[in-house]
């Protein structure tokens, strides 16, 4: 029998633990993990009661025959777990490892409580359930629900909300609650954001995360009111608001936004353009935000990031354009207004793939989008949107450094032998320890989109394409794909825990996942 470290001060005395060898060691040493995930969970318990309100103002009690327990037991279930894992725990500044192992263990257990209120409020299987809240939390927005106009509110919000408070991730938001600073705030904050080196807009970890998390309600609000007036309901327009900035793409409809072209609201085009900005704003890093908002808005074109994201959306939109009038000629009449149509149509999906927002107005496997146009929707989801950003993929900024470095090579074959030939970026040398980072990430990203896609296929009737696509869709935390919903409703629970699986190693950027499943960890 071994028991864990005293705290200093005797407050802590020790829990028996019936372990024996390395692991036994490791989790002496490490015990404080659970401090730090009973201070998330506390705060997740207290997060799941937010569905009770429309619960009860739309008195789904009685039409949808929804017990107020299907959110506070998840709630109280997370909320004790939290107090007993805190409970003579003490507190440390956790190492590099210790971070990522606190962050993708937080995320998992974050996403098996939220299930709770899909299995209990709808009746939805484990695997469904623990689907779509993965999905939800990491923003990606795949669903296998079906539905979803006639879904009970509460339900269709907890979805919402989901994708809300993983935009800016769940440890971000523990922090900002919690008032959390100092080196450790530092290491979480790193842990679950992106692996890459960016400049903090302010100094300190905790006004960092409190000027992001002022943006990212600013976006919310801003988006909320513009909807509400462009003519969605208050609901629509709250939930579109919390899943849009966030870059997350749940929908009150099954339609998603084409919803409202369908029905014939009045200002169904207008929804679609500011639905376009606010994605486009959720895939712009935020760091940039802030530095437009402080009157530098020169960053917007002049940043190396920001141009290549210009770039990208307008090639991409042009071509899109393009091969749908080669394979869909322009008539004489109407010429005008289909113009508009299939431009509008092109900007929307483009937008909403490379945020990785996943809102429609159209089908992406339509016939509407022919072949080149599939491809340019394929290849924008493994890049993705801007680092610093709410958006998936591999990012913008990653993208960029791995075009410098094939230009790089190509400049030492016909440079003299002795010439140097750094990747410079903004004026800064990008060290040769994050150009491995990068390499090393975008070849086992790949590497785990090709395992994917390969057991999607294993397991279904899905051909190549497809399993791809579905693969490449939760590496990218992107959501669309190349086949129904419904399908995929109906897959294996092998593949969906293989999305699952795919849906967290991309959205904390596989080495917080891959830490956990090492065996150096556990030592």
């Amino acid at each position: 029998m071994i028991k864990g470290s005293e705290k200093r001060g005797g407050r802590f005395k020790g829990i028996p633990l019936r372990l024996k060898g390395p692991l036994a060691v490791w989790f002496d040493r490490h015990i404080f993990i659970l401090s730090y995930l009973g201070s998330l969970l506390i705060v997740m318990g207290i997060l799941m009661f937010m569905p009770l309100i429309p619960l009860a103002i739309y008195d789904e009690w009685g039409r949808h025959a929804i017990s107020y327990w299907t959110f506070i037991l998840p709630g109280l279930i997370s909320f004790a777990l939290g107090v007993a894992f805190q409970k003579g725990i003490p507190l440390k500044t956790p190492s590099v490892s210790d971070a990522m192992v606190i962050t993708a263990l937080g995320w998992i257990l974050i996403g098996i409580l939220g299930a709770i209120p899909f299995m209990m409020g709808i009746h939805k299987s484990f695997i469904d359930a623990f689907f779509e809240s993965v999905s939800g939390f990491t923003t990606t927005g795949i669903t296998v629900f079906e539905g979803l106009d006639s879904m009970p509110r509460s339900i269709l919000f907890w979805r919402s909300f989901t994708q809300w408070v993983g935009g800016l991730g769940i440890l971000t938001f523990f922090l900002m609650v919690s008032f959390r600073g100092g080196s450790a705030a530092a290491c979480l904050f790193g842990a679950e954001g992106h692996k890459i080196g960016t400049s903090r807009p302010v100094p300190g970890i905790f006004h960092t995360v409190k000027v992001l998390w002022l943006i990212y309600l600013v976006f919310t609000l801003g988006s909320l009111m513009i909807f509400y007036l462009g003519g969605m309901n208050l609901f629509d327009s709250l939930n579109h608001s919390l899943t849009c900035i966030s870059t997350g793409g749940f929908s009150t409809h099954d339609e998603s936004i084409g919803f409202y072209a369908a029905h014939h609201y009045a200002h169904a085009h207008f929804l679609e353009y500011t639905v376009i900005f606010f994605m486009l704003a959720g895939g712009t890093n935020f760091l940039v935000h802030y530095k437009v908002a402080t009157g530098k808005v020169w960053v917007l074109i002049r940043d190396f990031e920001m141009r290549w994201y210009w770039f990208l959306i307008c090639l991409a939109t042009f071509l899109v354009v393009l091969d749908h009038f080669v394979h869909f000629p322009l008539g004489s009449s109407h010429l005008l207004e289909r113009l508009r149509t299939v431009f509008r149509a092109s900007l929307f999906q483009i937008a909403s793939i490379i945020t990785s927002t996943g809102f429609a107005t159209k089908d992406i496997n339509a016939a509407f989008f022919p072949a080149l146009s599939k491809q340019i929707f394929l290849m924008l989801m493994i890049v993705g949107g801007c680092v610093g950003s709410t958006a998936g993929g591999i990012k913008v900024l990653r993208f960029g450094i791995l075009i410098k470095m094939f230009q790089n090579q190509i400049y030492r074959i016909v440079a003299p032998r002795k010439a140097v030939s750094p990747i410079v970026i903004q004026g800064q040398v990008i060290p040769g320890e994050e150009i491995e980072r990068v390499a090393a990430l975008f070849s086992t990203w790949l590497v785990l989109i090709g395992v994917g896609a390969a057991i999607t296929a294993f397991f279904s009737d899905l051909d190549a394409w497809q399993s791809f696509s579905g693969m490449a869709s939760a590496m990218g935390n992107m959501g669309p794909f190349y086949f129904s919903v419904h399908k995929m409703a109906s897959l294996s629970w092998v593949i969906k825990a293989t999305y699952i699986f795919g849906m967290l190693a991309g959205r904390l950027e596989i080495l917080p996942v891959a830490i956990i499943f090492s065996r150096a960890t556990w030592r």
